[in-house]
């Protein structure tokens, strides 16, 4: 599970209510099953009839992502790229197809096999960016239900805000619930607010930073896959993959390789 996601909208609701309790006010005044219905209700019906059937379904998958906890390890993949430059140049490529099935990535294991198959390195670069662009493209097309849900939940606190207050405006002749009767309508309004702000646009933040993180995970591969292909030198490969790394992560160990009498770079 993702702490942080859950932590923060914990900390969120969490700070709204004791806001509002703070001030004085009474906890149950914060509940309203007739403004939650409008609210959740109302979101969820315009971001429905906003998108097809098979978006929407993607719904539950999506939520899910967004409280996974997914790491993209870059360092440990760094290691992997660069030992199976050093296996291309001590062996060959077709060597390389005996590991193929310890490789748990897709996307790795796709490249690596192109690469075995003698696909040409422009047509190789095609292919996996091709890949990288319609992921992003999917991502993308999930993440703007959530987005969406955010723009419509304030603006359904509002209707729910005018339901209650014409309902309210319906029965003037008790003036003693009056008051009382225009703070539950305002509840739809603070639920409109919160859930926009609270819920909706934080997931759909919290999966636009895990996308972010599989896009920059998948072109690290792509680089460190064409500089096997090229088969440049391992410790040139690792230097070239750790820019995608924060300084303070990156290693000045360099890689011993070995190439039958000497090593392929000085060979003309």
């Amino acid at each position: 599970m993702d702490i942080a996601t859950i932590i923060g909208l914990l900390i969120g609701f969490a700070a709204v209510i004791a806001g509002f309790l703070l001030e004085g006010g009474q906890t149950s005044a914060l509940f309203s099953l007739t403004a939650l219905i409008i609210v959740l209700g109302g979101t969820i019906g315009a971001t429905a009839v906003s998108f097809n059937l098979k978006d929407i379904k993607k719904f539950p998958v999506l939520l899910a992502i967004a409280f996974k906890n997914q790491i993209y390890d870059k360092e440990r993949l760094i290691d992997r790229i660069v030992d199976i430059a050093v296996r291309a140049r001590r062996d060959s490529l077709l060597r390389l197809e005996d590991s193929l099935e310890t490789i748990d990535d897709d996307f790795l294991r796709k490249g690596l096999q192109m690469i075995i198959d003698r696909i040409d390195t422009p047509v190789l670069r095609d292919v996996l960016e091709n890949d990288i662009y319609y992921m992003d493209e999917r991502h993308r097309a999930g993440i703007s239900i959530f987005d969406t849900a955010g723009g419509y939940s304030p603006t359904m606190g509002i209707i729910g805000t005018v339901v209650g207050l014409i309902n309210v405006l319906g029965h003037m002749e008790s003036p003693d619930t009056i008051a009382p009767a225009i703070a539950v309508a305002f509840i739809a309004t603070l639920y409109g607010i919160v859930f926009a702000n609270l819920f909706w646009l934080p997931i759909a933040s919290k999966l636009k930073a895990k996308n972010n993180d599989e896009v920059l995970y998948r072109s690290l591969i792509l680089e460190g896959l064409l500089a096997i292909q090229k088969r440049e030198n391992p410790n040139f490969i690792k230097e070239k993959l750790q820019s995608f790394l924060e300084q303070k992560d990156r290693s000045t160990e360099r890689v011993v390789t070995k190439v039958g009498v000497k090593d392929q770079d000085e060979v003309a």
